[in-house]
């Protein structure tokens, strides 16, 4: 059964988490799926912003506990361990391809977003959140850790103290605190509808300049200031005077939507 849908219309490509009666639960069905159409994304170079959505009440409720067995069976230290993407093992590439595309991730989140979903969430560039919606870390409920990327992403957007609370206890945070915290980009009473609207005002601007400020704005986060800086440097001269930005300048001029090739 087909975990997600995928459709790209205007420079964008929705994904929709597609198991509304399990509240969008990730089994490895999904995880695989979700990776695919990531790589799918990745190689197309007329995609300029995703959204990321779930389908029904929720955004998704975190890990399918079926898969708790399917891991002890399988053996966890044999799923998990190697390293089948680089630096991230088959788990964690479900929310970190997000944050690897070349172009902006922009989630639209209900209901809830617990667990396996709420890092999922945190891999995109922005998120927004209906009110009310709910959030949680969830992996301590059962007794494990946040190992699906998490990591990586939540110390970019909370404070140290923050993501220990949350981690330790499990508890839940509303959308409204989660905006407070930086979990949360904004807040909208129809966060799809939101997320898709921002998603066509990025698809409207220079495609390779969005392109450069994602690399740019994650390498701001990870390097030093001689590199980021250095960054700066050679991403601005690599747009100056190339045909995106010429476009963009003669169609200000003309006072015109641009268009790019």
């Amino acid at each position: 059964m087909a975990r997600l849908t995928m459709d790209v219309q205007g420079g964008i490509a929705q994904v929709t988490l597609a198991r509304p009666e399990k509240m969008n639960a990730v089994d490895f069905e999904m995880i695989d799926a979700v990776i695919a159409a990531g790589e799918e994304i990745a190689a197309r170079a007329d995609i300029r912003a995703v959204v990321l959505a779930g389908e029904g009440r929720a955004f998704c409720a975190g890990l399918d506990v079926v898969n708790f067995a399917r891991l002890a069976a399988g053996g966890a230290e044999e799923l998990i361990m190697p390293r089948s993407h680089g630096e991230a093992n088959r788990f964690q590439q479900f929310s970190l391809i997000w944050r690897a595309l070349p172009v902006p991730v922009i989630a639209a989140l209900q209901g809830v977003a617990f667990g396996a979903g709420f890092q999922l969430a945190m891999g995109a560039d922005l998120r927004i959140a209906a009110p009310g919606t709910r959030l949680s870390v969830m992996e301590m409920k059962w007794g494990l850790i946040p190992d699906m990327g998490g990591m990586v992403t939540l110390p970019e957007l909370v404070r140290a103290d923050v993501l220990r609370r949350m981690t330790y206890t499990a508890e839940e945070v509303s959308a409204e605190e989660g905006l407070a915290l930086g979990l949360v980009t904004e807040i909208a009473a129809e966060p799809l509808a939101r997320a898709r609207e921002l998603a066509e005002a990025i698809a409207g601007r220079s495609p390779s300049a969005i392109r450069a400020a994602k690399r740019l704005i994650s390498k701001a986060y990870t390097a030093g200031a001689a590199e980021v800086l250095l960054a700066e440097s050679r991403e601005q001269t690599d747009l100056i005077g190339k045909p995106d930005q010429m476009e963009v300048i003669a169609a200000n001029m003309a006072g015109r939507a641009p268009k790019f090739g």
